[in-house]
């Protein structure tokens, strides 16, 4: 499991035909989430762990010290290799079906912990807005 984490002032994810789909409206982390085949429950948990508890908030806080609101998003692309030719590849990036109920345990382990949550549309064209603070971006694997 991948996952890119941006600290920012606030974001939301649209979706043609139905609108906004979700929103932070205050200091938070967006969290696009890319899996693989052989990522597990299990991983996804202690990823979110790990990105609750990064200390990237202002303050050297992390997300739990804040009670900070994430919005995370699906994202494939993640597992793009681009090594060769100009297409990218994405091989390495879990079907929808296995790919789905991942990103639902990262956030679902997220809000076990007590976070806000919102999400994007799995599977959706999305349009993402966002506001990088800072700028702060981190990528995490599993």
């Amino acid at each position: 499991m991948r996952v890119v984490v941006q600290r920012v002032t606030g974001a939301r994810v649209t979706v043609a035909g139905e609108g906004v789909v979700g929103r932070i409206d205050r200091a938070g982390l967006v969290v696009l989430v890319g899996v693989t085949s052989d990522d597990t429950p299990a991983v996804a948990a202690a990823l979110a762990r790990k990105v609750a508890d990064l200390r990237i908030l202002r303050g050297e806080r992390s997300a739990l010290d804040e009670r900070a609101p994430v919005l995370v998003v699906s994202q494939f692309t993640l597992y793009a290799d681009t090594r060769k030719g100009r297409r990218p590849s994405w091989s390495a990036a879990a079907p929808g079906p296995v790919a789905e109920p991942l990103v639902d345990a990262f956030a679902s382990a997220l809000r076990d912990l007590g976070l806000e949550v919102a999400t994007g549309r799995f599977g959706a064209d999305m349009a993402v807005e966002l506001v990088n603070d800072g700028p702060v971006t981190l990528l995490l694997e599993a």
